[in-house]
């Protein structure tokens, strides 16, 4: 089976979904790497593979279902001797996974993951007479320390809370992730510090409602205290915050977004629509005008913002003349970084109850649509960038030559928005160098290094075993 007479068991991970996910795939890791098990590079040398799905939305619960059929085939073929599946497609549909796929070892809610090594033991054991963990949500955040990354070893997330209370109409997370808890900001700074001494100088915060954090705990929104708390860090380069609510936007937090040292300017804010009616039908409990507020404020508080939204076109009973006004939005507002989804339809949500379902051919045209205006907007961003001398964070070598690197400026999030590839000799991942611009391709950008030394660590961190290439990581 590929066991070794000094190890526990061999694993192989596959973690599917969002950076949210990552972490809880990362602390799984950790957990299992703790105990004796050994990660190994692919499904064929190993024991067990782990499936971390993600079941957010139809396409993704498909791909999911289809690693865990590729997974199972395999253990039929005697290559493995067990397949657990874990996370969100396990929380929200336990009962059609038994189902469909009965040859699955084991079935691992989301909050399941501290008992990841009780669900390998089992399986290593042969004791087969309890299938599946599932346990309630979480009345306090859980500890995402100890974690086995399997990102680049200069970039990490750090989850600042968990769950959401939101309740968007279109939106199956609330039952999957449970109500919003806050991870305590000393949580939070102790986590970000066991991350800085391995390595990272790029922190991406995530949540599924960062400007929220803090209301359940404190009593109040407390994200501006916890963003200057982390600026403090100074062997952090970058800080980038994601998935901002359009509420809770305090005059502390415009100060301190705008202020920081480490805080890059660049904001992901999901605003789904902008008409009034398709906000109130989908619990979005905003309106165009405090949208269009706190959207000019943002850009008139936060020097050079680029900001990040996503849009939902074809939820039921959106008109003609509703998608106009979405597409008119988005053609003024000059958003620097956009993504539009078709609605998709999730039948445990309210919103599938709603009459005048709209075509897929109209949702897919109307996607087009706004992608096809965005696209010269996004363009022309990156045009304006060529010329100036920009900080760059080398991501590793590009795949097409010597001294070519990849790497992101503070306009791109990992693995979302573009790249910059970047001409130099020298360099290494998790370099910042100053780089001059000096053309864009479409959503990416091409430069040159200076001949001066990139700026590095003074200490290294201790070496670690890089798992990154033992595992699939699709993030959307």
């Amino acid at each position: 089976m590929g066991n070794e007479s000094d190890t526990k068991a061999t694993f192989s991970f596959i973690s599917l979904g969002c950076p949210k996910n990552l972490v809880d795939s990362e602390r799984m890791l950790g957990l299992l790497a703790q105990d004796g098990y050994v990660l190994v590079p692919d499904a064929k040398r190993a024991d067990l593979v782990i499936i971390n799905t993600c079941g957010f939305i139809d396409a993704a619960r498909q791909e999911s279902l289809g690693v865990i059929r590729e997974m199972i085939d395999r253990k039929k073929a005697g290559e493995l001797k067990g397949v657990v599946v874990a996370g969100c497609l396990a929380e929200r549909q336990r009962e059609m996974l038994l189902e469909e796929v009965p040859e699955v070892d084991q079935i691992v809610g989301v909050f399941g993951r501290e008992e990841i090594v009780k669900v390998a033991d089992r399986i290593m054991g042969d004791l087969h007479e309890q299938r599946t963990v599932f346990r309630p949500a979480p009345v306090q955040a859980q500890d995402d320390r100890a974690r086995l990354r399997i990102t680049a070893r200069h970039l990490a997330y750090l989850k600042v809370s968990e769950g959401c209370d939101r309740l968007c109409t279109f939106c199956a997370i609330p039952y999957m992730r449970g109500k919003h808890v806050t991870k305590p900001i000393e949580k939070v700074i102790e986590e970000a510090r066991e991350l800085v001494r391995d390595g990272v100088r790029e922190l991406n915060l995530v949540a599924q409602d960062m400007t929220y954090y803090g209301v359940d705990l404190y009593g109040r929104p407390r994200l501006a205290e916890l963003l200057r708390e982390l600026d403090q860090i100074e062997e952090l380069d970058w800080i980038r915050v994601l998935y901002n609510y359009p509420n809770y936007f305090t005059d502390e937090l415009y100060d301190v977004l705008g202020s920081a040292k480490r805080i890059v300017p660049y904001l992901d804010m999901p605003l789904q629509h902008i008409n009034d009616r398709m906000l109130k039908m989908m619990n979005r409990r905003h309106t165009r005008a405090e949208t269009e507020t706190i959207v000019n404020r943002l850009r008139e508080r936060i020097p050079g913002l680029v900001l990040r939204t996503t849009f939902i076109v074809g939820f039921p009973g959106e008109t003609d003349a509703e998608f106009e006004e979405l597409l008119q939005y988005v053609e003024a507002t000059r958003f620097e970084r956009l993504g539009v989804f078709p609605y998709s339809f999730e039948p445990d949500t309210p919103a599938a109850k709603l009459p005048n379902h709209v075509p897929d051919a109209v949702k897919l045209e109307r996607r087009d649509r706004i992608m096809a205006a965005q696209q010269p907007i996004a363009f022309a961003f990156n045009e304006g960038l060529v010329g100036r001398d920009l900080d760059v964070l080398i991501d590793g070598p590009a795949p097409e030559g010597k001294n070519l690197w990849v790497g992101r400026t503070f306009a791109d999030a990992p693995d979302v928005d573009g790249v910059c590839y970047v001409a130099g000799s020298g360099l290494e991942p998790g370099d910042m160098v100053t780089c001059n611009i000096l053309a864009s391709e479409g959503y990416d950008l091409i430069a040159k290094a200076p001949s001066a030394p990139p700026r590095r660590r003074r200490a290294k961190p201790k070496p670690r075993k890089k798992p990154a290439s033992s595992s699939l990581t699709i993030l959307n």
